[in-house]
């Protein structure tokens, strides 16, 4: 029994009240809350909700995106083993020999003779056995797709193109090959050499700038009455004349070879076994020594020669593959 002084100390407990309870509720919202802000501060930073970054870039943590595919990569053997040429009347030694008449021996391209030491000379250990010429005198580039199925059927390692030239040279300047249709007779030009002959990779050789070849022989009296024949007059026609309607005709075919070329750097950097000879044909500034006696329009043998040595350090320059 509690003494007197403990039963007066003793005083009854009292209940602690009870504490409040979240509601099912409010639990709920609060997890989504956390839940939406760690989203809206992962893309603050630069992810994105299912794992990735911005970019969709595959992420170490798991994302199954797959990677990105390597871009292809530019082939370049400098060193074929055979080569087919086509292209129009200067890949024939056009009046490089005697009048009026092919040289195929001092082609360029595939020739034979010493004196002027041909691509083929230059790269094939066999330019006999083992390099074609199926350039015509007098082609435009409507021609080209007929050369290059001939070219395709050798499937050669290589082929050279020299065309466009006489799409310029017409009788009128409205004559001229328009430029979309220059730009479709190549392209169908390639599609068909790649039908057939996959492989092969495409040198493509500028067009010559024919305003200087005018500026080279005008003066020449030979040149003066050989180009009367006939010969280019959307450039060649009254090669004296300072006329200004003369200088504009002129000037409307230095532009549209231009045109030219720029189709031809365009097509080929499609294609991913050719190469474009950047503009060399085009800038080389012929001497009179470089063209033909006939008619100071044609490449003589020295201009040739002077060609093959453009082509070679082209054809054998290391450029980038990527």
């Amino acid at each position: 029994m509690p003494d007197s002084h403990e039963a007066a100390n003793t005083r009854p407990s009292r209940p602690e009240p009870p504490r409040p309870r979240r509601s099912r509720t409010a639990a709920i919202c609060a997890f989504v809350l956390v839940t939406v802000a760690g989203l809206v501060l992962a893309v603050a930073c630069g992810g994105t909700p299912d794992g990735g970054d911005r970019d969709g870039a595959q992420r170490a943590d798991g994302s199954t995106r797959p990677p990105a595919k390597p871009s292809p990569r530019r082939v370049w053997d400098r060193s074929p083993a055979s080569l087919a040429a086509v292209g129009d009347s200067i890949t024939r030694g056009f009046d490089a020999c005697s009048l009026l008449s092919d040289c195929t021996r001092v082609s360029w391209a595939t020739g034979e003779a010493d004196d002027v030491d041909s691509l083929a000379r230059r790269l094939l250990s066999d330019p006999k056995g083992k390099s074609w010429n199926y350039a015509v005198s007098g082609a435009v580039v409507a021609d080209l797709p007929q050369q290059m199925r001939k070219a395709a059927a050798k499937e050669p390692d290589m082929v050279t193109v020299m065309s466009g030239a006489n799409d310029a040279c017409r009788p009128t300047v409205e004559q001229m090959t328009g430029v979309a249709d220059f730009r479709a007779d190549f392209r169908e030009s390639l599609h068909v050499l790649r039908s057939a002959s996959p492989s092969t990779q495409v040198y493509v050789s500028s067009v010559p700038d024919l305003k200087r070849l005018w500026q080279q022989g005008r003066t020449n009296p030979i040149g003066q009455r050989v180009w009367g024949l006939g010969i280019c007059q959307s450039m060649l026609k009254d090669p004296q004349s300072m006329e200004a309607a003369d200088k504009q005709r002129r000037q409307r075919v230095h532009d549209r070879v231009v045109a030219y070329n720029t189709v031809l750097e365009q097509e080929c950097a499609k294609d991913l076994r050719c190469r474009y000879d950047n503009g060399a044909v085009f800038d080389y500034r012929f001497t009179p020594a470089e063209l033909s006696d006939w008619d100071w329009f044609h490449p003589s043998k020295e201009g040739q020669r002077s060609l093959a040595e453009l082509a070679y350090e082209e054809i054998t320059e290391k450029r980038p593959t990527g």
